[in-house]
């Protein structure tokens, strides 16, 4: 599998990262004081799950941030398949340090592993098919980069990054503009140059959305036959993504009725974070 990762700007990341130290910190670490502030220590970072690591730039900048003499030596890459008790990092520096910056650390790399675990997982349902299993909006507020990253390192694909690089026109927008073809047209004015999806209810529906040359249509919660019927009215004139109550189970036969995307609020939602654990030594 070839993983198109595109690292995260550098901004992005930072902001992510102080404000999670600052919740953590506020004023001062007063347990981490315990310790004589000349005190030396080295650590490691073990995995206690089989999973997918992904996280490495939010963790260096973590420990960058609260103490730029601490050393890191990575045993793994973003987008590597781990092994339980597998030792994904090795630390060393001031011991303050190490556990200041212990909890925010695993916070992020065991949450975005997470998403790329399941992401992985997904994917290895559909390899070989063709199609493509995007993610959603559906992430955790102020991590949306971090987590559409964490999704093409378990070898999935995003889908717009926010309201304002692509239009979704969906119901409430359909009915508000009096119909998909005016609403097509309203956003190819509003915007000339972003891609226009249209959710379509129905295969009347499809059918003016085709007609009003968007780039694709979403297929919201059609069944099996309905979704092959699509694939045949809409003869390769627009992209197809079905949506929708997608789980493991379904997936494979969806991917199988010729559409180009899936599209799966579950890749990001509700993610089960691995199990991580940094040990001092």
């Amino acid at each position: 599998m070839t993983l198109n990762l595109h690292r995260v700007p550098d901004d992005i990341v930072d902001a992510n990262v102080q404000a999670a130290l600052a919740e953590d910190i506020g004023d001062g670490d007063i347990t981490a004081e315990l310790l004589p502030a000349d005190s030396m220590a080295e650590a490691t970072i073990v995995t206690r799950d089989e999973g997918v690591l992904c996280g490495q730039q939010w963790v260096n900048r973590v420990f960058e941030q609260v103490d730029d003499r601490i050393m890191l030596q990575w045993n793994t890459s973003d987008g590597d398949s781990l092994r339980a008790g597998q030792t994904l990092l090795q630390l060393r520096g001031p011991a303050r340090g190490l556990l200041t910056a212990e909890r925010t650390a695993l916070n992020f790399l065991q949450t975005l592993s997470g998403t790329a675990t399941r992401c992985r997982e997904y994917a290895q349902r559909v390899e070989g098919t063709g199609v493509r299993l995007l993610d959603t909006r559906k992430t955790l507020p102020g991590l949306r980069a971090a987590q559409k990253y964490a999704v093409r390192c378990g070898g999935c694909h995003n889908h717009r990054v926010g309201l304002f690089d692509a239009f979704l026109i969906k119901e409430n927008h359909i009915l508000a503009c009096g119909g998909i073809p005016a609403a097509v047209m309203r956003a190819r004015e509003n915007a000339p140059g972003k891609p226009v999806e249209v959710e379509v209810e129905s295969m009347d529906e499809l059918v003016q959305a085709i007609d009003a040359e968007c780039e694709r249509v979403m297929l919201d919660n059609f069944d099996l036959d309905a979704m092959r019927e699509a694939v045949r009215l809409n003869d390769g004139r627009a992209e197809l993504e079905a949506s929708g109550n997608v789980t493991l189970e379904t997936l494979a036969a969806i991917a199988q009725t010729g559409v180009d995307f899936i599209s799966i609020g579950a890749l990001t939602k509700g993610c089960e974070p691995l199990d991580l654990s940094m040990r001092l030594s």
